[in-house]
């Protein structure tokens, strides 16, 4: 090979390499920008959404679809810039995105739920519920789960579109919630004197609301008891704080006012089948 020849030979990779390496570095200076850009921009509406006192679910959800939608573009021109046409490459990343989306229908069903939770505002961060089978208060709504916590403290991860397809019951959406508590007493214990103890001790707690007001009552004439609901109102953080001591509180207030608590129990009579000449016949018999 000639010296003219490898000259040629160099000032062509020249004439291709250091646009490209140029360009390349230009498209990695522009991907770190624009992701710095989209972080910046992302925290900024978080930051204005927090202070305006917008639910944190929907801030958390904006702020990463802001994210996503920044980084796209930004991932764009810097393939734009290593001189593939933006066009073809979108109508490519198009094919692609439904070629996609055909294959993940649960994940993009899991994102349009995502939406409609966060539109339609079933629940909210901080809440109570029960959906999707699954019970705990609600830790994140993300673009494609619902995050948890059980009452045991269990992290739980739900798809979106279990929850918004399924029944939704929200403990936490109004402020009162009704104790439910059945007493049984004997049938030969006074009734208005244990409808009294329960009443009683039902008002004392100072957790229980003054209205609606608690209802202390007979529901049920019981195989073995006559039974008695007693139904105060609290407020839902204070449930199962009340069902407790109240369950444990009103079985020894009833006791102390010598009121029975009955269990089932049966009494067995047996009665002999023969008669007295019988078994006197069978008894001298057997002598």
């Amino acid at each position: 090979m000639s010296s003219s020849e490898l000259q040629g030979i160099i000032d062509k990779i020249i004439d291709v390499g250091v646009p490209f390496l140029l360009n390349l570095v230009a498209a990695i200076f522009i991907y770190i920008v624009g992701k710095w850009i989209a972080g910046l921009v992302a925290k900024t509406i978080a930051k204005v959404m927090d202070k305006a006192k917008v639910d944190s679910a929907l801030t958390g959800f904006t702020k990463n679809i802001i994210y996503a939608g920044i980084l796209v573009f930004t991932m764009i021109a810097a393939v734009g810039k290593l001189g593939v046409q933006t066009t073809s490459f979108i109508a490519i990343l198009g094919a692609a995105g439904l070629a996609v989306g055909m294959a993940l229908q649960g994940t993009l069903s899991n994102f349009a739920a995502g939406v409609m939770l966060i539109l339609f505002r079933p629940f909210k961060v901080g809440d109570f519920i029960e959906g999707g089978g699954v019970m705990g208060s609600v830790k994140e709504i993300q673009i494609f789960n619902t995050v948890l916590a059980s009452p045991d403290n269990r992290k739980i991860i739900v798809p979106n579109s279990k929850v918004a397809g399924d029944t939704i019951t929200n403990f936490s959406a109004i402020d009162q919630r009704r104790v439910d508590m059945v007493f049984g007493i004997s049938y030969d214990d006074d009734m208005k004197k244990a409808k009294q103890i329960l009443m009683k001790l039902v008002q004392s707690d100072p957790r229980v609301l003054k209205d609606p007001e608690p209802l202390v009552a007979v529901s049920e004439l019981g195989d073995s008891s006559v039974n008695l609901v007693c139904r105060p109102w609290v407020k839902p953080a204070d449930y199962w704080g009340v069902y407790f001591d109240l369950t444990e509180k009103g079985k020894e207030a009833l006791e102390k006012q010598g009121l029975s608590i009955p269990y089932p129990q049966q009494d067995i009579h047996v009665y002999p089948t023969g008669s007295s000449q019988q078994q006197s016949s069978v008894g001298a018999a057997t002598v």
